[in-house]
């Protein structure tokens, strides 16, 4: 367990396997998959971080290695371990030598990072917008206002700041214009389209729109002057925004006693990921939803306003007779592949006694990688001290970063099945990609639109290598390569590529088993069974698997005679309790025996199942 520890400690990687099945047909007789635990992100003090950019083979594209070959005569080349292409060092490696080896050789540097000068030029401050749900009580909108102006004067200068509130209605601020406040106000009812947040909030009232193309950023037609008018950086806006927070109030529009709340959610998210993916298109930013109650009105709605009409619950969604489920899931479902195509992050910060509809919007929350908190209340402890840690700074912040971008590379007899974890899938597809798809596959890129110092994910490969002759003789020197490529948008702004290569050695034939065993990681297997657990009761929402018992029960009952009595029964009722107290009573008014952990105690005079074997075993003996 030490070693996996040290292996963890160099290259923030986990695997069940790190003596790998050596053929196809071994891989399948294992329970666990040859699989990965990798935390992208991992903070490693000792590592440096090269000022320039990495060196890729140009057939496979995978970064020079410790593990590549390298002739340092006057050839200068070096062999990838990946693909066996044969690449040349540039001039800039020309004074390279056994002796003067550049920091990627190093064998201690299987991860290592870099930040070359052109990235460095394209430095881009961090997003934050705000969107605020004022269809709360006054005592929950004073909570909230006193934790974002706490947060408000701890924001880093640099950063850029938006701010949407909504209720009835959606309305935009415009930090820009400080002189009095200014709102641009969409109806919430009713789905918002990009077309109409570019006309209605005036960013060409001053120039002629172009007729063709995305319009998207200032690269795309867009004036810094239109953008700066709702995102600005803290500095400049710091005053105008506690104006705005110190001055908010709930929602004006008169609720009927036996009403909810009119709560446009779907439509303010809407406009929001609309907002910044016009103005900072493929930049690290962050929609900070701040939620107090469930949507009600417009586009991702789940519950009525009339309040006799109760909210789904988990036996609804099982059943599937929530009628507004599915709509919602699909609206959210869109904004989802929106932010992951803008590059932006989804965080909710949920706050209520009642359901928020997290159900729903959980997709575009875990596919853009984003953060979500639950609270009863705005002035809960856990709401307070997660906001300031998001915006903490020294040694005990996030980490957050954004905008990444992860590859994976392996040895030819590798396939990847998929990725476990909070990305989206670029659709990358090639000879890498594996038949069997689980989470996120038939690719071998991903998005990560966020992402911190704790994001782990969970890699499933397939052994694809055919068992042979050749293969079982060559076991004891044969070598597996995985590399693990990370671009991403580091918290100061700037963007850096950290790469992990990884190398384990493959066996195969009889005498393999104590080799397997040997570099088995029990705690590694643990995580990804229970990350595939945790999947699956999410893809295949786990009623299927509890009807197959019933479905067994019934097709032996079919097969008896006399045909037996089927009892159907849930925890604590009725059916439950005639279980427990005929079928195995296993505590009685006569017996001391201890309470089975997890388990129920019913008193009864019936005979116990325990008891029952021991007059068994005695007649038998006798």
């Amino acid at each position: 367990m030490t070693e996996f520890l040290e292996l963890e400690t160099q290259d923030a990687v986990r695997m069940p396997w790190n003596v790998l099945p050596g053929s196809k047909s071994e891989a399948a007789q294992c329970v666990i998959p040859v699989s990965a635990i990798y935390t992208p992100l991992k903070p490693f003090p000792n590592t440096p971080t090269l000022p320039y950019a990495p060196l890729r083979c140009r057939n496979c594209r995978s970064v020079l290695n410790p593990f590549s070959i390298v002739d340092f005569s006057s050839t200068k080349i070096w062999i990838c371990c990946f693909c066996l292409q044969r690449n040349h060092f540039p001039p800039s490696y020309q004074s390279i030598s056994e002796t003067n080896m550049p920091a990627e050789l190093f064998p201690q540097y299987t991860t290592i990072e870099y930040e070359s000068p052109s990235e460095k030029a394209s430095m881009t401050n961090p997003v934050f917008l705000f969107v605020i749900d004022t269809c709360v009580i006054e005592e929950e909108i004073g909570y909230l206002k006193s934790s974002l102006l706490q947060v408000v004067g701890t924001l880093p200068e640099n950063c850029l700041i938006g701010l949407i509130t909504f209720g009835t209605y959606v309305h935009v601020h415009e930090l820009g214009f400080g002189q009095i406040p200014k709102v641009y106000v969409f109806k919430g009812s009713k789905e918002v389209s990009k077309d109409q947040v570019l006309e209605q909030m005036g960013f060409f009232a001053n120039k002629l729109k172009p007729t063709t193309g995305v319009i998207a950023g200032v690269r795309d037609g867009l004036s810094q002057e239109s953008i700066s008018r709702f995102l600005l950086p803290a500095s400049e806006c710091e005053f105008t925004l506690n104006l705005i927070l110190e001055e908010l109030q709930r929602d004006p529009w008169p609720v009927p006693a036996d009403h909810r709340a009119a709560r446009c959610t779907g439509t303010a998210l809407s406009v929001a990921s609309h907002l910044l993916g016009i103005c900072v298109p493929g930049s690290g930013a962050r929609i900070m939803a701040f939620l107090g109650g469930p949507s009600t009105e417009g586009p991702g709605a789940i519950v009525s306003k009339i309040l006799s009409e109760p909210i789904r619950s988990h036996k609804d969604l099982d059943k599937d007779s929530a009628p507004l489920y599915h709509k919602a899931v699909k609206f959210y479902e869109g904004i989802s592949k929106q932010l992951v195509h803008q590059g932006h992050v989804l965080d909710v910060f949920a706050c209520a006694l009642e359901q928020v509809g997290l159900a729903e919007i959980k997709v575009a929350s875990e596919k853009t990688g984003g953060l979500v908190v639950l609270a009863e209340s705005f002035g809960h402890s856990v709401f307070k001290d997660s906001l300031k840690q998001v915006f903490q700074s020294g040694g005990n912040d996030l980490g957050l970063s954004s905008n990444g971008i992860f590859e994976v590379n392996c040895s030819k007899d590798m396939k990847v099945q998929g990725v476990i974890g909070p990305c989206a899938s670029l659709e990358k597809k090639g000879p890498l990609c594996s038949e069997v798809v689980v989470g996120q596959g038939n690719t071998t890129a991903w998005k990560m639109c966020g992402l911190d110092k704790t994001s782990t994910f969970c890699l499933i490969f397939e052994v694809a290598k055919k068992e042979s002759p050749d293969a079982i003789a060559q076991s004891a020197n044969s070598q597996f390569y995985f590399q693990f490529l990370t671009y991403y948008q580091h918290p100061s702004g700037q963007m850096r590529f950290r790469v992990t290569t990884l190398s384990r050695r493959w066996v195969a034939g009889p005498g393999s088993v104590q080799d397997l065993i040997a570099g088995f990681d029990q705690e590694a297997a643990a995580v990804v069974m229970a990350r595939q657990v945790s999947f699956k009761m999410e893809t295949e929402a786990f009623a299927e698997l509890l009807k197959s018992p019933r479905e067994d029960a019934e097709a032996i009952i079919r097969e008896r005679f006399p045909v037996p009595r089927l009892v159907i029964c849930d925890q604590y009722g009725s059916q439950a309790r005639f279980m427990l107290a005929k079928l195995n009573p296993s505590a009685t008014y006569n017996s001391d025996a201890p309470p089975i952990p997890g388990g129920d105690i019913i008193f009864t005079d019936d005979v116990s199942f325990e008891v029952f074997l021991d007059h068994l075993q005695r007649l038998a003996v006798h």
